[in-house]
């Protein structure tokens, strides 16, 4: 074949390529076509060589684009007719966000498909990048890669950390799914797992697969569970999780999730066919739905059950033992609508609990509602007036107190009148409650009813001025906003009435502006009392950041006499309320504080107050303090009421280089020990980290449980071992995994 010298030009070749070459006598420059046309191959080398119509041969310096494709090698054959090219000795092919180099290349520039000899690949879209290397890759289409022999990982360049090796790796980002066949995970240079098959997601989407196997250990003794996940469609999914225990046996856990247009849920349910420790079965149940049957028209479910009162001490964690005493087991209808000035909604309740008797002392089950239908509405009238309606008809059961029904009726007229500069909120109503009792302790069936009148006044008004203090260049802005609140109800003995749903409000500013110090419609308080507060704010004109909040609150009575919890009649000595003060605020930048303190008149001492403490300066640096005193707020070993102090530790803080302390401690200051107590390390590399927690905590008042979660998470893999997650978010306020810490 004759050789193209420098007077000689390349015309065309074919509509898909065209040439055009020039040489320097000494110094050849690059010979390069003269465009880049779309879905037309454009190449540039040092020297070019061929015949029409057949082949191309390229050498020194070879550059190959098409469309999102460049390759580069140091020789190319291209072959026209079939649009395929021959490369080596060194190539890099670029395909959009990925690059494979390798020694040489056969591959077609239309089908994109081909094979490649020692590559070495990074792919995948900006931080959800895989590099790794094999003995051969073979193309496979766009955006898909099998490489055989290979080792890949998510490191950086320069970090083998860890890697997966597997004899056959296929990565297809179309699909968003890589395979690895008969793999292992290699950490430090060790294997830590081997499997024939497993496959992954590339981009954070969902996929079925096993997940990695969850190792924990503990007072519960050692488990290990191997989850399988099953995405079933875009909106259905399953997990099917086996548990081996080595102290309580094998346990199969299933989740069934779902998503539809007009209705979600899902259900859950672990099983533990022989107890090796108690000899039973024991199980869980648990599912959730809600559905929306028309406009405004919704009903659902709550379902939770366990097979015994121990199940959630032997199976759960801090957070579980300490939520499920009293498992909530309810289904639902509502209907809200609406008309010109007004809206209604309607409610049916069906209401029961299992209650678990694990504590070390006898807990009292609530009331079961069976069932209880509410409505509420309100009408705008002429006049500025609006009219409020709630009635509420419930039928209470229980397994050993009295049982009855009960119908509540409220009706009122209130005449809201608000501006920007404040608001007043008078309202007048009538509460009429009517009780049918059934026979209990010797009593026969009773009737009672009760009505009592309810006038209220909420009144408040808004100040504010621009003030310029801690040196701030734009000022800030100071609020003061006062506040009154009055309520009138007359006193009436209630001792009649059982409890079906009352209990004592917690005291605090919201409980200030209430109408009743009690919840549920059982008892009403008496009431001629005036609530005065006053509200500070010193808002940051550049930030918008709230630096001071500082309130103070207190009641003035001026009826002496006033109800029990029981419902009987006493007279109050006093003639204020216990006096309430609250601070809070981010006056310094990264520090944040929250605060009460109730002053009680007649100790001539404080009631109740707490501070919390918090500094954050940046994501993966926390630290909380927690203050708690509050007189009779807490059981003893022996059962009596005594006060709860304590002080709450919690840290997440950097030690040296990618290091990370994590603490948290409870200490009661009356019983003076731990009650909570966790210690813990992160190491975040980069592209793994790994968490080591250990955590001991009281179940009851007589039984403490210890808990060891150790997991190593793979950047783009997975996780391996027990997720300690959960635990440090509640454990430790404002915790944040290191590895999504962001700069």
């Amino acid at each position: 074949m004759p050789r193209l010298r420098k007077t000689q030009i390349v015309l065309a070749l074919t509509a898909a390529f065209s040439a055009q070459m020039t040489f320097a006598d000494e110094n050849p420059a690059p010979v390069t076509t003269p465009e880049v046309v779309p879905g037309q191959a454009h190449i540039t080398a040092d020297t070019l060589s061929g015949e029409m119509n057949s082949e191309l041969r390229a050498r020194g310096n070879v550059v190959v684009t098409r469309d999102d494709q460049t390759l580069t090698s140091d020789w190319l054959n291209y072959y026209q007719a079939k649009n395929n090219v021959k490369a080596g000795d060194h190539f890099v092919l670029t395909r959009q966000h990925d690059q494979v180099t390798g020694s040489t290349l056969d591959y077609n520039l239309d089908s994109r498909t081909g094979i490649g000899m020692q590559p070495m690949f990074n792919s995948g879209e900006p931080g959800k990048k895989m590099r790794g290397s094999g003995d051969k890759v073979e193309f496979r289409g766009r955006d898909n890669y099998r490489v055989f022999k290979s080792s890949a990982t998510t490191c950086m360049v320069g970090d083998d950390s860890w890697y997966l090796k597997s004899s056959q790796l296929d990565l297809n980002y179309t699909t968003g799914i890589g395979t690895a066949h008969n793999a292992d995970i290699v950490f430090k240079g060790v294997p830590i797992l081997y499997t024939p098959w497993m496959d992954f997601s590339l981009n954070g989407q969902r996929k079925s697969g096993f997940l990695y196997p969850m190792l924990s250990g503990g007072s519960n003794g050692m488990e290990l569970a191997l989850p399988y996940y099953w995405n079933i469609a875009p909106n259905y999914d399953a997990t099917l999780t086996p548990h081996l225990n080595l102290r309580h046996g094998l346990m199969l856990g299933a989740e069934f999730r779902y998503l539809e247009p007009g209705y979600s849920g899902w259900l859950y349910t672990e099983q533990l066919p022989h107890d090796e420790v108690t000899d039973h079965y024991r199980d869980l149940w648990s599912a959730q739905h809600k559905q929306t049957l028309a406009p405004g028209l919704t009903l659902g479910y709550d379902v939770n059950r366990v097979s015994d009162d121990n199940y959630f001490t032997d199976f759960g964690n801090r957070t579980s033992v300490a939520a499920n005493v009293n498992l909530l087991n309810q289904a639902w209808v509502n209907y809200a609508f609406s008309w010109e000035g007004g809206s209604a909604t309607a409610n049916l309740l069906e209401q029961r609990y299992q209650t678990l008797q694990s504590t070390g002392t006898t807990v009292t089950p609530p009331y079961a509602r069976e069932p209880d239908l509410s409505l509420s509405a309100n009408q705008s009238l002429p006049g500025g007036f609006t009219g409020s309606v709630l009635t509420d008809l419930t039928q209470f059961s229980h397994p050993f107190l009295q049982e009855g029904d009960r119908l509540v009726l409220y009706p009122s007229i209130s005449w809201p009148f608000e501006r920007s500069w404040g608001f007043f909120k008078p309202k007048i109503g009538v509460n009429y409650t009517q009780y049918q009792l059934d026979a209990y302790s010797g009593r026969s069936n009773e009737d009672i009813t009760r009505s009592l009148p309810i006038f209220t006044t909420d009144t408040g008004l808004y100040f504010d001025r621009q003030v310029r203090w801690f040196g701030s260049e734009q000022g800030q802005t100071q609020t003061l906003e006062p506040r009154l609140f009055y309520v009138r109800i007359p006193t009436v003995d209630q001792s009649q009435i059982p409890n079906f749903d009352t209990s004592q409000n917690d005291y605090g500013f919201a409980q200030l502006f209430s109408e009743n110090s009690y919840s549920g419609w059982d008892k009403i308080n008496g009431a001629n009392q005036l609530t005065g507060a006053l509200t500070t704010r010193l808002i940051d004109n550049d930030s918008g950041r709230e630096m001071i909040r500082a309130a103070i609150g207190q009641r003035m009575y001026f009826g002496q006499s006033n109800i029990n919890l029981n419902g009987t009649v006493y007279n109050q000595d006093a003639t204020t309320s216990d006096f309430l003060a609250s601070l809070g605020g981010e006056v310094v930048k990264n520090w944040n504080l929250d605060s009460l303190y109730e002053y009680n008149a007649q100790i001539h001492g404080p009631e109740q107050y707490n501070v919390d403490l918090n500094y954050s300066p940046e994501q993966g640096k926390v630290a909380s303090l927690r203050y708690r005193f509050n007189s009779n707020g807490a059981l003893s070993p022996t059962g009596a009421t005594e006060n709860l102090h304590s002080v709450d530790i919690g840290l997440q803080w950097p030690v040296a280089p990618k290091w990370y302390a994590l603490i948290r401690g409870n200490y009661s200051l009356q019983d003076k020990q731990l009650l909570d107590q966790l210690m813990g390390v992160e190491y975040n590399a980069g592209c793994w980290t790994v968490r080591l927690i250990g955590e001991r905590y009281i179940t009851n008042l007589i039984q403490t449980k210890s808990a060891v979660y150790l997991q190593l998470e793979l950047n783009g893999l997975g996780s391996i071992g027990s997720n300690p997650k959960d635990t440090l978010r509640l454990a430790i306020p404002g915790y944040t995994q290191t590895n999504d810490i962001h700069p």
